[in-house]
């Protein structure tokens, strides 16, 4: 009865915050994602949410919530319940919006610390450029030259005004010296792979699972990949980076709590999330659809996050300005 009774004072006298650690998760956990199901961020949140519901013995539950620009997602997480079980996936165009921007609802874009706390890192996605075999081109230089030769005739379609997709383009005509006009498409991928197959749009930038189907299919033709070195399973595709050096970009996702949640609860799923995607299994699932990852603590996230903002907010700024009718 002793060793009971000074087991139960040991126990009160833990700090709330290893309470909490020793019990978490003792029920389902939600994870908020601003991506239609089927997408590359949602592939990828659902292969995470798989293994963490393995390896806390509890399910981790995803919850789609696509629309405004990523904000109707971003909202619910941040006024979530801060207990460690309504969890959030940040995407990179929640980070990179435009403060104040035709279109941006006014709680994006994201900041770290002050928005949410950082947890860690689930994957990026490198974006794909491919285009209808209609127009004839092979190659990125080919496809610039092109579109040099036709000034504002060549579309390109993107998932949504404002994201990565959008921005990560963008960049491209500056880089490139080229103007090409821009098509916005909602919803994913699906129905903006379909008119470029037909010739109806020129060319179209996503991440790999978005764009597979028609690749494979031959329905549209990969010619680069905006990857920092040619990746493994596409060895044969060039990077754009071969054409323009240094060009890199791509979708990030990092999963967040809302602010408060105990430290204790956000050190353990940091570590557990790392052990989850640290997995042979899951890296090769991730690499198939043309996503990897890597570990992150909660202050690199952070770090990563505040420096993605500085490199794209020229583009965004631009962006900005174009939807606004502001001269450049």
């Amino acid at each position: 009865m002793k060793a009971f009774t000074l087991a139960i004072a040991a126990t009160l006298a833990l700090p709330a915050g290893a309470l909490s650690q020793a019990t978490y998760p003792d029920k389902p956990v939600r994870i908020i994602c601003d991506s239609a199901p089927g997408s590359a961020t949602d592939v990828s949140v659902r292969l995470m949410a798989e293994r963490l519901s393995t390896i806390w013995g509890q399910q981790a539950v995803v919850d789609n919530r696509p629309g405004g620009g990523g904000s109707i997602a971003a909202r619910a997480g941040q006024t979530a319940t801060p207990d460690g079980y309504t969890l959030y996936v940040g995407a990179a165009s929640t980070f990179i919006a435009l403060k104040g921007a035709p279109g941006v609802a006014p709680n994006l874009p994201i900041e770290l610390p002050q928005d949410f706390t950082a947890i860690g890192f689930v994957s990026h996605q490198p974006m794909f450029i491919a285009v209808s075999p209609q127009i004839g081109v092979q190659s990125l230089p080919e496809l610039i030259a092109l579109a040099k030769n036709k000034p504002d005739q060549l579309s390109y379609a993107t998932t949504g005004r404002g994201r990565i997709t959008h921005l990560t383009m963008e960049l491209l005509q500056e880089r490139a010296g080229i103007k090409l006009q821009m098509i916005p498409y909602t919803g994913g991928p699906t129905a903006a792979m379909t008119d470029v197959g037909t010739g109806r749009v020129a060319i179209v930038i996503e991440g790999y699972s978005g764009l597979a189907g028609g690749m494979t299919s031959g329905l549209i033709k990969g010619i680069a990949v905006a990857s920092l070195e040619r990746l493994e399973d596409f060895k044969d595709l060039p990077t754009v980076a071969e054409t323009l050096p240094g060009f890199v970009a791509g979708g990030w996702n990092v999963l967040l709590a809302p602010v408060g949640t105990p430290g204790a609860i956000v050190q353990k799923v940091s570590v557990d999330l790392r052990k989850a995607m640290d997995e042979a299994e899951v890296k090769k699932k991730l690499a198939q659809l043309g996503a990897y990852t890597h570990a992150m603590t909660p202050k690199q996230v952070t770090e990563f996050a505040i420096g993605q903002q500085r490199t794209w907010k020229p583009i965004a700024e631009k962006v900005a300005k174009e939807m606004t009718g502001s001269p450049r």
